[in-house]
């Protein structure tokens, strides 16, 4: 008769909790369709139709997010959106 043996062993996981932020960016009555898509490609890396579906929603719905990351990564994304003229923030 064989015998078996039993292991048990025991794994410590530990977890870095990161804190999200997103970039929200707002309707206005100044920018067009095709400066908003090109905008969102350069700065946010989105596909053109990402670009596109959230030009779409932000001028139905009044804003989108855009951008979803850490802080640091997402400021100065934030900020070549405000030079570009469009109107965003991070919450």
């Amino acid at each position: 008769m064989s015998t078996k043996e039993k292991v048990s062993e025991q794994l410590l996981v530990k977890e870095k909790v990161v804190k999200q932020h997103e970039i929200i960016l707002f309707n206005d009555d100044v920018n067009t369709f095709d400066h908003v898509i090109d905008t969102l490609i350069a700065v946010c890396d989105h596909t053109p139709e990402q670009a596109e579906q959230c030009s779409i929603i932000v001028h139905y719905n009044g804003k989108c997010a855009v951008k979803t990351g850490e802080y640091d990564d997402l400021k100065p994304r934030c900020s070549k959106l405000l030079q570009a003229g469009l109107s965003a923030e991070i919450i």
